[in-house]
């Protein structure tokens, strides 16, 4: 049975080479909760995924996405990511953001992302 750091390391490293739906598919519940800074949250998996294909359909070009530092206690855990790259409607976004996810059974069922405007 993997842990949830071995988890979070294989998410991570599929997101971080563009294959961001793959770990969806992998590691999110069916009925995850997932919310950007303090907007309303989206809830379930269909729901999520949607907003995943429509954000990644926006990317123009990708520059990187790196994990910086990550960190789990107990069912709870933390990456620091930095991303560089160009929205259709935001132009160019480098920035860096704090994803923490919160699992249960191996997947996540709740995950937050907290990031400056």
């Amino acid at each position: 049975m993997e842990t949830i750091q071995e988890k979070l390391s294989h998410l991570n490293k599929l997101v971080a080479n563009g294959n961001l739906l793959d770990a969806f598919e992998l590691y999110y519940d069916d009925a995850v909760v997932m919310q950007e800074n303090e907007t309303e949250p989206t809830v379930g998996k269909s729901a999520n995924r949607k907003r995943e294909e429509e954000f990644l359909a926006n990317i123009v070009e990708f520059r990187d996405a790196s994990v910086l530092q990550t960190a789990v206690n107990g069912n709870t855990s933390f990456a620091i990511w930095k991303f560089d790259y160009t929205h259709k409607d935001w132009g160019i976004r480098n920035y860096q953001q704090v994803s923490v996810q919160h699992w249960s059974n191996g997947k996540i069922v709740k995950e937050q992302f907290y990031y400056g405007s």
